[in-house]
């Protein structure tokens, strides 16, 4: 059977139930795709025929080949990047799609997929904006971890978490999806928390639109302002905002990242709903998002580090607002040295009169 026979909802969310007893079939598929596609057997049927969790764990194994095997031949190492806002919905679109071909109640998984395509279109678009999708871009901190690591050894970083730890990753973020469809063959309607953990994921994707589209419009400001020695007008921005060179305002004053903390409480709250699902205090498929946690500390740690020593006034920012949970107060900055554009279009170093 590709689902497991269960007699509660809290077997739901039992490894030794739901996962070890299909771990056999990861090994055998590589070699049953082959024969199907040799053999020109229906591709379709052995899908249907899988159990949902191992056919997605094994894709996310050949994907991660595929990053590794491109992020070599380019020397350019984001490959996963530049999936990450996709795949996490391609596989909750898996779940569900596999859900509907079986016949199998599915209602919970389409508001899984409902929210989950609103987060990938934002996430894709704001990463598209940027430039990730231009030939040759790369995420910034790669080359710098380059300059600090033997080639030799960054391979190895490369063929393990660069490539293959991070796309299991994205792939565990939806695991979650697994225990709400084996739960909804017991409960099969949709009930009020259901739609109450759609109504929080999408309001949780709205907080990193405000959030990105902050930054965004003071990073735009910002350039127009390195450009022309002027305030660019209507930006929302004084002088002194642009000259501190970066954002402290909106959610940004409140916290250091609260676009990191948005993103990592969407796949905490899928997780929890996983766990209201099968009845179950915790399972499995908390270590998603854990990992995503504490990839996210390494991240964080690595990008204040850069900021703090660009930036002179960010460890001031740093003492009064919070990395990920917000701050009580807003940030207030400190009387600083501050620059003023003259007649000439020069900016010009202007002390603050002493009392």
């Amino acid at each position: 059977m590709a689902l497991p026979s269960l007699k509660t909802l809290e077997d739901c969310a039992e490894y030794s139930q739901v996962i070890e007893p299909y771990l056999p079939e990861l090994y055998a598929l590589p070699g049953q795709v082959i024969d199907a596609v040799s053999s020109h057997d229906s591709l379709l049927d052995l899908y249907k025929n899988t159990n949902p969790l191992i056919s997605g764990l094994g894709f996310s194994l050949f994907l991660g080949a595929i990053f590794l095997v491109v992020s070599e031949f380019n020397r350019n190492y984001s490959q996963v990047d530049r999936m990450w806002s996709l795949l996490p919905t391609i596989y909750n679109a898996h779940f569900t799609a596999w859900s509907h071909l079986n016949g199998l109640p599915s209602q919970r998984l389409d508001l899984v997929l409902l929210w989950s395509v609103v987060w990938s279109a934002r996430l894709t678009f704001n990463y598209w904006r940027k430039g990730g999708y231009t030939v040759g871009s790369e995420d910034y901190r790669w080359e710098i971890i380059r300059g600090h690591v033997p080639p030799a050894l960054f391979f190895v970083f490369n063929a393990t978490f660069i490539s293959f730890i991070q796309s299991v990753l994205l792939y565990l973020l939806a695991a979650p999806t697994y225990i709400i469809l084996l739960a909804s063959n017991f409960e099969k309607e949709v009930t009020t928390a259901d739609f109450a953990f759609t109504a929080i994921e999408l309001g949780l994707v709205l907080s990193e639109w405000f959030s990105d589209q902050q930054q965004w419009n003071y990073q735009a400001a910002k350039q127009q302002y390195q450009k022309t020695a002027k305030v660019p007008r209507g930006c929302g921005f004084t002088q002194e905002d642009l000259d501190r060179g970066f954002i402290t305002s909106g959610l940004w004053a409140y916290c250091r990242h609260p676009n990191f903390a948005a993103e990592q409480t969407i796949w905490v709250v899928l997780y929890q709903w996983s766990c209201y699902a099968s009845k179950s205090l915790y399972s499995w498929a908390g270590f998603g998002p854990l990992f995503l946690i504490m990839l996210f500390q390494g991240s964080t740690w690595l990008t204040e580090l850069i900021s703090s020593k660009k930036y002179s006034e960010y460890k001031l920012y740093q003492k009064q607002v919070g990395a990920l949970i917000p701050s009580l107060s807003p940030y207030r900055a400190e009387a600083t040295t501050t620059k003023v554009v003259g007649t000439s279009g020069q900016a010009k170093t202007q002390k603050p009169k002493q009392k």
